[in-house]
């Protein structure tokens, strides 16, 4: 985990997480909150809004050592309550993954949080995402870097994703259907590349795709079937790359290829 923005550090050893000051993305929320109307010199009761649930979300990930601000304000810019199915929008801002189909999840707020944060993506950064998934990671990977290419080798995942792009105005992301641990061909090198989902080992062609100035690339990597996988973020210079551990994570698979035609 990086340090420098972790006080949440000894929180993060103890849990396998499903894949500063408050700063100005709590304060407009938090004085509408507190105009509420009152009665008898107490705020008026009423049920618990996306906004005020969202509000908490953001506290309990800073709180567990997600302190990047740019990182913050881009999942508070987000509505998560898009990326999830009908049937679980009153759980959108809860901290924990959900289904979206395909066998696959939305990954869990902190895991999104500290993984963009690990990432240390500039708005001058072109970033490689495997996994496009929902479509949230690469709704919050959008808003921090220059352009996002997201891969996903479910074809109607990835098409319900790009509605989703078009209805958040994201014109910066562009995608592919694809097998992801080819990554992508012909558009490298990417400062940065994101895998929301596990690996044995590190992907030989993602690492060849990766800047060789200083590119970082965050992903999952340990035993497929969830029990032993860890977060780790590989930063590259020249043709030398060196690894670190960051944290525990319970992550689908990394398939490679792509599915048949009734999976897609």
């Amino acid at each position: 985990m990086d340090r420098r923005a972790s006080r949440g550090g000894k929180f993060l050893r103890r849990q396998r997480f499903q894949g500063g000051g408050r700063g100005l993305y709590f304060r407009n929320a938090l004085e509408r909150r507190s105009h509420r109307p009152r009665h008898n010199g107490q705020p008026q009761k009423s049920p618990v809004s996306v906004e005020s649930r969202k509000i908490r979300l953001l506290m309990d990930l800073r709180n567990a050592g997600v302190t990047d601000t740019r990182v913050l304000a881009a999942i508070e810019r987000t509505p998560r309550e898009t990326f999830v199915e009908e049937t679980f929008t009153d759980q959108a801002y809860a901290n924990q993954a959900l289904p979206i189909g395909c066998g696959q999840t939305i990954s869990q707020p902190l895991v999104v949080g500290l993984m963009t944060q690990a990432l240390e993506v500039s708005d001058r950064h072109k970033v490689l995402e495997i996994g496009t998934g929902s479509g949230y990671q690469t709704a919050i990977l959008a808003k921090l870097a220059r352009r996002v290419y997201t891969v996903e080798r479910h074809r109607d995942l990835l098409h319900e994703a790009e509605e989703r792009f078009k209805s958040l105005n994201l014109h910066n992301v562009t995608t592919m259907v694809g097998d992801g641990y080819k990554g992508w061909r012909g558009q490298q090198p990417f400062d940065r590349i994101l895998v929301t989902a596990a690996a044995r080992i590190v992907p030989p062609d993602l690492v060849g795709q990766l800047s060789d100035e200083g590119g970082i690339m965050v992903l999952p990597v340990g035993d497929v079937a969830g029990l032993n996988q860890e977060v780790i973020r590989v930063r590259k210079e020249g043709k030398q790359f060196k690894s670190e551990r960051l944290f525990p994570v319970r992550f689908v698979p990394l398939v490679q290829g792509l599915p048949g035609p009734s999976r897609q």
